[in-house]
This record gives C-alpha cells, structure tokens and sequence, in this order.
C-alpha cells in the first residue's frame, strides 16, 4: 500500500460512497498525485497514481484494472506510449497528440493511440459554463460525447447545471457508459471470433474468449457486446438472457428483437441459447457501434475528483448518469500543516505552565506557615 506523505491524505469517501458507484456503474480512474511534476516523470506519476486507486478502490464492475488516466497536453507521444504500456489506455482529455478519437462526430478511432487524445465534446456541466444547445446538437450528431465535471474548485463548490442534467434524462437514444466501458466495448474490433450452430429451432451463439484476442487486447474488460442477427421472419420464444427494451441505457447482457433483427448483448465466453419458433437460414450481420444499437454514447468525467462526496453525492438521484471518476489524494494545505505539531507544542506549554503555578503556590504557602506566630496554647 502506498503511504500518505506529509503533503496529502487519501479521500475516505472511496471507501463507501465509491463502492456504491461503482455497484451503479461509474468508473475510476487517475488524476495524478500532490505536487506531483507530470513534465518530468509521468511514467512515475501515473504509476504512483494507479497505486493509490487499487489501494482503495477497482476500476469498474467489469474490471478491476484502471484504463483511463489524466494527462496534460505538455507530454509527446512516446511518454503516452509509456503510460499505455502501464495499463492505461485512454487519455484525456484533449492532449494535443496528432491522433485523436471523437473530438467529433466523425473523429472514430481506428487505432490504439487515437485513444491517447480523448476529445472533450459537450463542454461542461457546471452551471453558467455549460451550453444546453451545442450539448445537444453534439449528441444529435452521434459518436461518443464526453462532458467535463468538476466538484470543487479550493473552498467553492461547484454547482451543476439541472436544467442540462434534466435534458440528458430524457434522451432515450444515448448510452450513458464510461471511458473504459467505451474502450472496452470498441477494442473488439480489433480481434474477435464466435462460434454459432442451429439445432432443430435452438440456435446457439458464442461470442469467444480466445488467447489470441486476449494477447492483442490485454488490459481490455469482457463487457458485453451487442450482435445483431437476422432470423429470416423467424421468432424468438425464448433466450437464456434477460429482455431488456431499445430505450436501455446501461451496459448490461440481454437483448431484443426489432423489425425481425435480433439484438443480443452477451459477453466473451458466454453460449446464448436462442430458441426459436421455427428453424430459419438466420445470418449473422455483425455489432453494432455502440451497446443496444444506440448512436450516441455520453461519459462525464469528474476531473480531480479529491473528494468523492463533493464530486458525486448531488447526483444519487439521476440514476442514468455514469461517471468516470478521475481521482486523485487529497493535498493537505500547507497553511494549517503546522497545526498539529503546534497543538502539541502549545499543550506541554500548558502542562509546563499549571505546573510551574502549583509548585510556586506550594513555595508561597511553605513561607507564609514559616512566617505565621505560633500558637501558644497548642498542645
């Protein structure tokens, strides 16, 4: 376990308040550390910074590894590659890196390193900066929009924008995920295999957990992916799968039928057993971009996120909302780091001073007795 320094203290809060976002769905990830020098050791910072996450907290409930990271724009594109090779897969946000990933709605990643300069779409959710109208025209366009959040700026609370927050519940064709969920849920792209088989009017389907994928993609969490199969006007009676509807927004296995297409979300490693009314020439077309065929996917990031229950605890009633979490210790302020030592000084200065009284009451008493006549008629 990482050891506090004199400098900053861990957020207690992740110990609770986080182990109940994390059951909701957020993510977290790193911010940095205290008096940390990103420009000269970021290998370093990211590395002390993943300690002190995994110490308190995992990453998400699809994995315990932490995949997204804060990073200046100052660091070239080798120091990126560094801090990827640490575990860290998206960067963010907007790094100044050639490469990039949806700083648009066209901006769709296609590599590895276009996930090291996260675009930053939507602005922000912090009342009187965010803008309700460019927010959504970005989410009308689609791809991934990522919103700023910050909790506290010093000693100011930072207040959100509800009239936004109200807008974004009402969408019921976006994917509320996180930057790894929408990492994870990509990289497939880069390797994936399945296995399908018709018996009779049962169809079974497999998306597979191979060491070949898993070798290309390493750090990558096993969320669901959503198929799609045409069934050729056959029907579903039953699958081995919750139904879940077209307007669902949290990642999660199921799936649904529109227009005779079946939409199935399953993870890697997981045989869906479909059955069918009828044995069909069904096909499989594919996945989609996004989870449960939406168009638009939306992370809000909590950026230096110290204190979790400034960051999260206004939001425990928007139940759609998912936040990647960007953490970091808490930095003890300087100003009042004397404070203890000086509470202890000034104790046994007390204790010196009630004792220095009492002995001189003492010395005065023994001299006024010396002084006082005696009585003659004592015994």
């Amino acid at each position: 376990m990482l050891a506090e320094e004199a400098t900053w203290k861990s957020d207690g809060w992740l110990a609770t308040i986080g182990l109940e976002r994390l059951d909701k769905g957020d993510e977290f990830g790193c911010y940095g550390m205290p008096d940390a020098n990103w420009e000269a050791e970021p290998v370093a910072v990211t590395s002390q910074c993943r300690q002190y996450l995994g110490d308190h907290i995992e990453a998400s409930r699809w994995g315990g590894n932490a995949l997204s990271v804060y990073t200046p724009g100052s660091l070239s594109a080798s120091e990126h590659e560094d801090i990827a090779d640490l575990g860290f897969m998206i960067h963010g946000d907007n790094t100044g890196l050639r490469h990039s990933a949806w700083h648009h709605a066209e901006d769709e990643p296609k590599d590895l390193w276009d996930w090291h300069n996260l675009g930053r779409r939507g602005g922000s959710l912090e009342l009187g900066m965010a803008n309700q109208s460019a927010l959504e025209n970005e989410l009308d366009a689609g791809g991934l929009v990522n919103l700023y959040w910050i909790g506290r700026i010093h000693d100011a609370i930072v207040r959100h924008d509800k009239d936004v927050v109200a807008m974004l519940e009402e969408r019921d064709d976006v994917w509320f995920t996180t930057w790894g969920e929408a990492w994870s849920y990509w990289s497939i792209n880069r390797c994936h295999e399945f296995s399908h088989e018709l018996n009779g009017t049962t169809l079974v389907f497999t998306s597979l957990q191979t060491p070949e994928c898993q070798s290309l993609t390493p750090f990558r969490w096993n969320v669901p992916i959503t198929w799609i199969i045409d069934l050729n006007n056959s029907e579903v009676q039953s699958i081995n799968l919750p139904e879940i509807s077209s307007e669902e927004n949290q990642l999660q296995s199921g799936w649904r039928v529109e227009q005779n297409l079946l939409y199935l979300s399953v993870q890697n490693g997981f045989k869906a057993q479909i059955n069918l009314t009828d044995s069909t020439d069904y096909d499989i077309l594919g996945r989609t971009s996004f989870f449960n065929n939406h168009s638009t996917a939306l992370t809000i990031t909590g950026h230096s996120t110290t204190d979790l229950f400034s960051w999260s605890k206004r939001f425990d009633d928007h139940q759609d909302l998912r936040f990647t979490w960007l953490v970091m210790p808490q930095l003890i302020d300087q100003g009042i780091a004397w404070l203890p030592a000086a509470a202890v000084v000034i104790a046994v200065s007390t204790l010196s001073l009630i004792f220095w009284v009492v002995k001189k009451d003492l010395n005065q008493d023994n001299s006024s007795e010396a002084l006082m006549p005696s009585d003659e008629n004592d015994d």
